[in-house]
């Protein structure tokens, strides 16, 4: 099936679990993230460390059955100020032997004020929900601040954190944003509109340490919560997929497991750029709870994924949540001394 065809079909079975009460209770109670591991960050109290990254619920319509679904965090979006078709179809391609993505949806979505009502009438609250807020497609640069005030102030009273997004390789002179001068100014202006509610930016894998080290202190001085790291690569390598494959798809931001050593080298520059006590949200190739451990290890505040769970299905999160919590041994979980010691049993027997 097409990729985003079946995204389609996976949305809705969120969504309908989402509505139908009795089941949405259901799967909470298997799939809920275990009290130890709340985590308190930008003043507020997560159910896990563990998140949904921006780019799944671009309308914010599937925060009920994504909670049941055992996310600690649910990052909506990207919304812009006014509804959006995005770019032309096919715009996203799976690379299976790559547990990667390449997509160039192009901030499509029903604008800010759809999802401030979806949010508004969620069910369960639960999970943390931050909203990701971008530039109109037909909006100049020189204009990009308008747009993204526009954005906080529609979907301001029903976020609990948002997030400015100047990385997405996918609307046109959309990262050119991240320059400082164009970005002082959208950071300013927002954080202005946004008040007591965290404010973050998501920068992308693709800058150099120095550039990312500027974001950073701006992102410090300007007074934001944090700093979410990364969005999807515009670099093609390395994949398993063969070249001509890839070529074929053509252009669009590389998510999943070919940006984690990427994501993860991010992560420590803008940990070390950051005050301590401002938050950072990795994502990038995360996979499991392993790569879960390794970036809060690494400094990481909070951490998301999407990417995988296309490939996982829908109780990835209630399992990187229960590896979180498993006990440990020697620098190990039982769960994986188990599988250790059967597939030794395994070759043994060989």
């Amino acid at each position: 099936m097409d990729a985003e065809k079946a995204h389609g079909v996976g949305a809705w079975g969120i969504g309908w679990l989402g509505r139908t009460a009795p089941l949405r209770k259901l799967a909470y109670e298997y799939c809920k993230p275990d009290p130890s591991l709340r985590v308190r960050a930008m003043g507020l109290e997560f159910l896990s460390p563990f998140g949904l990254a921006a780019g799944f619920d671009k309308n914010a319509s599937m925060i009920d059955g994504l909670t049941a679904l055992g996310f600690g965090h649910i990052e909506v979006g990207t919304v812009t100020p006014l509804a959006q078709p995005g770019n032309p179809k096919p715009r996203m391609f799976r690379l299976p032997e790559d547990r990667a993505l390449i997509n160039r949806m192009g901030f499509n979505n029903k604008g800010a004020e759809n999802a401030a009502g979806n949010i508004a009438v969620r069910e369960t609250r639960d999970a943390i929900v931050g909203v990701n807020i971008g530039k109109n497609k037909d909006t100049p640069a020189e204009d990009a601040v308008s747009d993204y005030v526009k954005s906080a102030k529609a979907v301001l009273e029903f976020a609990d954190y948002l997030v400015i997004n100047v990385s997405s390789p996918n609307t046109p002179g959309l990262r050119g944003l991240q320059e400082l001068d164009a970005l002082e100014p959208i950071l300013r202006e927002t954080k202005a509109v946004t008040g007591e509610t965290p404010l973050l930016v998501k920068i992308a894998p693709d800058l150099e340490e120095d550039a990312i080290r500027k974001i950073c202190e701006l992102a410090a001085e300007v007074g934001l919560a944090g700093v979410v790291a990364t969005n999807t690569t515009i670099a093609r390598s390395p994949l398993s997929t063969s070249k001509r494959v890839v070529e074929a798809y053509g252009a669009g931001g590389l998510s999943g497991k070919p940006v984690a050593e990427r994501s993860l080298a991010v992560l420590r520059i803008v940990r070390d750029a950051l005050p301590e006590d401002m938050c950072v949200i990795s994502v990038g190739g995360v996979t499991s709870h392993y790569d879960v451990r390794d970036r809060l290890d690494a400094g990481a505040t909070l951490v998301q994924g999407y990417t995988a769970f296309l490939y996982e299905g829908p109780l990835w999160a209630a399992s990187i949540n229960r590896g979180l919590v498993a006990p440990k041994y020697n620098g190990k979980t039982k769960l994986d001394a188990k599988a250790e010691a059967a597939a030794k049993k395994a070759a043994a027997k060989n």
